[in-house]
């Protein structure tokens, strides 16, 4: 018998926002620390520290069970996810983490086309294909809106797309999910696949392109890596799993949207980064499409209800 999930009360409206906090934070931090550790190198070992922990909670949860038949998945899954994360790093290094923040949250525009033609049960809906309008139109309005081509930054042009790039892996990554036997296995095994593959996969990128060896061990680049790893990777993401057992999904989807509005209000007050009109309007686009994707049973309730 599944448990029966509640509306969100006041205590996970506060968790939310806390944890949309931290979530917001993270482009910062790498950005932060990038003098001090390469941004892959943080993504690596970030995954690396993660993956040993999540680890040990499936040892003590005893939920290998499921490892025969999940495997195959659990490696894709992991290879997306360490695409993403090689992405924003990449990206970090162009554009602003501002803008990361933004375009990496396009991830559920790409999640709903996914299984909109995987599975019968997730066909969109009129709302969720204006939301997809919405949200394409926001991105190229962002990239580019009424400034001339010759007056674009082709480096801040090129790290934007690396967003949008790492929002189409990690939607991809919820599309394998759902799509294999990793949907009815543990969150946190789940979880482990992608920190394990993560991690290797771009260890082996910091290796070969020389990343390893830019290192300074200063207590910004500690304190990053350890913040993403422990608090952002382990911490955050197991606590989200435990609300979503807890209360409703559409509901919590809500509240996750207030992610990149702190990622970009961070990435102006602590790195002192600009934001243009084009780039502000183009965010806004994009966020309310992504609303209306992700959100859409809870937003067609609030219709009803103003329109009587």
């Amino acid at each position: 018998m599944s448990a029966v999930r509640k509306q969100p009360d006041r205590f996970a409206f506060q968790l939310m926002m806390l944890l949309c906090l931290i979530w917001g934070s993270q482009q910062i931090m790498i950005k932060w620390a990038a003098p001090d550790i390469d941004p892959v190198m943080q993504a690596a070992l970030r995954n690396g520290i993660a993956g040993l922990l999540v680890g040990l909670l499936v040892c003590w949860r005893r939920e290998w069970g499921q490892l025969a038949q999940t495997w195959r998945g659990g490696l894709l899954a992991g290879a997306l996810f360490g695409l993403e994360f090689l992405f924003i790093a990449e990206g970090l290094k162009l554009s602003s983490a501002a803008h990361m923040s933004v375009f990496l949250y396009t991830a559920p525009i790409f999640t709903a086309l996914g299984l909109h033609f995987m599975l019968p049960s997730e066909r969109l809906r009129l709302l969720q294909w204006v939301g997809i309008a919405l949200a394409f139109a926001g991105i190229a309005t962002a990239f580019a809106g009424g400034t001339p081509l010759s007056e674009m930054d082709g480096r801040v042009l090129l790290g934007d797309a690396f967003g949008v790039l790492a929002g189409l892996a990690w939607g991809a990554t919820t599309v394998v999910v759902r799509g294999s036997r990793l949907s009815e296995a543990p969150a946190s095994l789940t979880l482990f696949y992608q920190l394990l593959v993560g991690f290797a996969g771009l260890l082996v990128v910091a290796l070969l392109s020389g990343k390893i060896g830019q290192v300074s061990l200063t207590p910004l680049a500690i304190g990053s890596v350890l913040f993403q790893g422990v608090v952002v990777s382990f911490v955050s993401y197991l606590t989200w799993f435990w609300l979503l057992r807890k209360y409703l999904a559409s509901n919590l989807a809500v509240f996750s949207f207030v992610t990149p509005l702190f990622g970009v209000t961070f990435g102006v007050l602590l790195l002192g980064e600009s934001l243009s009109l084009n780039f502000v309007l183009g965010a806004l686009l994009v966020l309310g499409g992504v609303v209306l994707v992700s959100a859409e049973p809870w937003v067609r309730r609030q219709l009803r209800r103003w329109l009587g």
